[in-house]
């Protein structure tokens, strides 16, 4: 039986980015935007504590992925999902003082916010829908006494967010 040599170059191409794929995923850094399973954020009071936390994630096998800063918050977007953000003083004042967040991916961020503060108050909770929180970013944030220090953000698949570059024009 006769294989052509494009035929089997390509099938080893192949078979090398599925396996190198593979190897991606497995070691917690898939280089796709899918899945996209949301976030979880954490602040720090400083650019310094911040870098130092990014430095100490790193040193536990939890590298940054990317940077995608603007003008309200210095963040570092690690591979694993986790956000380590550095927010201005005006941005927590926004979000009541909340340092840590949970970022659920929705497709209408302001209906999901504002259905879930309904909830909320509906199971007895306050809960206050802020949307200007980041305006150059389309997330929506959901203050409520059911989290302490948290607040939950309601945003798009990170594909239809401003590329990171983008945020500081």
């Amino acid at each position: 039986m006769y294989i052509s040599k494009w035929l089997l170059s390509l099938f080893i191409i192949m078979f090398l980015l599925l396996l190198s794929w593979t190897c991606a995923l497995v070691m917690q850094r898939n280089p796709l935007p899918f899945p996209d399973p949301g976030s979880r954020i954490f602040s720090t009071p400083s650019a310094e504590a911040k870098a130092a936390v990014v430095a100490l994630l790193a040193q536990h096998g939890i590298a940054e992925r990317f940077r995608a800063d603007s003008d309200g918050v210095l963040r570092s977007i690690m591979w694993d999902g986790t956000i380590i953000n550095q927010p201005t003083a005006a941005v927590l004042q926004k979000v009541g003082g909340a340092t840590a967040s949970i970022g659920i991916v929705v497709t209408d961020p302001v209906q999901s916010a504002e259905q879930a503060a309904a909830f909320l108050r509906q199971q007895g909770f306050q809960a206050e829908v802020v949307l200007d929180v980041e305006p150059t970013l389309p997330i929506a944030f959901v203050v409520t006494d059911a989290l302490s220090g948290t607040v939950l953000n309601f945003r798009k698949h990170i594909i239809h967010l401003p590329k990171p570059d983008s945020l500081n024009n």
